[in-house]
């Protein structure tokens, strides 16, 4: 099992940058909490797992973000959040660490 740090970060930033640029009318603003967790959980993955597993975890996570958005047409805007959050927070649960 990898990092629950990374998961939580992966979790604040997709819920945060949402909620943050929903609350502030300032996309980027929400932009800017979505990366500075994405910038947190890569440093987790490597740690844990090295560098192509954060490679591949960042590019999941960047994609869930850009897969929120077709998503929320079909079921809406935060069940479409909820639902990319969870699945990118077990990917992070579920990465094997890197071993020693």
């Amino acid at each position: 099992m990898a990092s629950l740090p990374a998961a939580a970060l992966t979790t604040a930033g997709l819920l945060g940058g949402f909620a943050t640029a929903r609350a502030t009318k300032n996309r980027p603003l929400g932009g800017a909490v979505l990366a500075a967790a994405g910038a947190g959980a890569f440093a987790f993955w490597k740690k844990d797992a090295g560098v192509p597993a954060a490679i591949g975890l960042t590019v999941l996570y960047l994609g869930a973000f850009g897969g929120s958005h077709p998503l929320a047409k079909k079921i809406g805007a935060w069940p479409a959040v909820w639902t990319v959050t969870g699945a990118t927070a077990a990917a992070s649960l579920l990465l094997p660490k890197k071993r020693a």
